[in-house]
């Protein structure tokens, strides 16, 4: 019988290596106490504020008198029926703002992700630099750019661009300022960063080998984009719709500065309820209907997206 020689013989297995005990007593304990300073400010500052504002719109009474919990969910169904018209504006605008975002980012995002090169790093900080300001100095600063008899207003009313846009009721006459217009174009500028990162950030992640075999599979460049490119950015698209349309259907800023009464969001009747009229139980029953919306919205619109790989 043929024996192995020593050159022949299979090496000796390698030892195992040693396993780890898992830690005792105290060690079991540090990811918990490193999680307690967010837990602690997550309960101080977001659920303990939520709970006192939902017992607040079940409360009835006044300032002088006193509001005393009554669990009076008549609240909600009067906050609807008197500002529905606002809950419909603010998702029209907070919509339309989103969708002129994708529309304007997404070249932006693309160019950065593929076609910058050595301009990479300036144009991002462009499009952050907005962010240096205040958000209210950004706002202001749109009311001298639609101001009337102004180059921008002047140049539209050249183009006859607001004969259709007054045609549609997006502005009034030959004045952008207090208009719908004005108030999209003001949430459009302030919400576009939020749309553009998270669209450069999913585009950048896309391998380039791709493209490559789309193109020796002679996909034309649409065809790639359509097929290969916008597929894989969709949790960049999703993300940034999320991002831009959640915190401008509840801003009240860019209507109180850009538009008039006819233009008012439920921001900005939150805001009248809180801070004028002190009738806090509205106010508190406008905010949980506003968030009862928005997270309605937005689950089905992830369902609908097909993916929960947000960036």
């Amino acid at each position: 019988m043929a024996t192995l020689t020593e050159a022949e013989a299979p090496p000796p297995p390698a030892p195992a290596a040693p396993t780890r005990k898992p830690p005792r007593g105290r060690g079991r304990l540090v990811p918990y106490w490193l999680l307690l300073p967010g837990i602690l400010w997550l309960l101080v500052f977001f659920a303990l504020p939520m709970i006192y504002q939902a017992s607040t719109s079940v409360q009835t009474g006044s300032l002088e008198e006193g509001y005393k919990v009554t669990w009076h969910f008549a609240t909600y169904w009067h906050a609807l029926s008197e500002y529905w018209p606002q809950f419909l504006r603010s998702v029209l605008y907070a919509g339309s703002a989103t969708v002129l975002c994708l529309l304007l980012g997404y070249p932006l995002a693309y160019l950065i992700a593929f076609r910058a090169g050595r301009w990479r790093n300036l144009i991002l900080i462009l499009v952050i630099a907005p962010f240096f300001t205040s958000f209210l100095i950004r706002t202001l600063a749109w009311k001298t750019i639609l101001a009337d008899g102004g180059p921008v207003v002047g140049a539209l009313n050249s183009l006859h661009v607001l004969d259709v846009t007054g045609w549609l009721g997006i502005t009034a006459g030959d004045r952008v300022l207090a208009t719908p217009l004005a108030v999209v174009c003001g949430l459009t500028y302030n919400f576009l960063p939020f749309m553009i990162l998270p669209l450069y950030t999913s585009l950048e992640r896309i391998d380039g080998r791709l493209h490559e075999a789309a193109g020796d599979l002679y996909a034309t460049p649409f065809t790639t984009f359509r097929k290969v490119t916008f597929p894989l950015s969709m949790p960049g698209v999703v993300s940034g719709t999320l991002l831009t349309f959640i915190p401008a259907s509840g801003d009240y800023v860019n209507a109180d500065l850009l538009g008039s009464a006819d233009t008012r969001m439920v921001g900005n009747v939150i805001q009248t309820q809180f801070l004028r009229i002190l009738d806090y139980p509205t106010a508190a029953a406008l905010s949980f209907l506003l968030m009862a919306a928005i997270l309605i919205m937005v689950t089905l619109y992830i369902r609908k997206s097909g993916t929960e790989d947000l960036v």
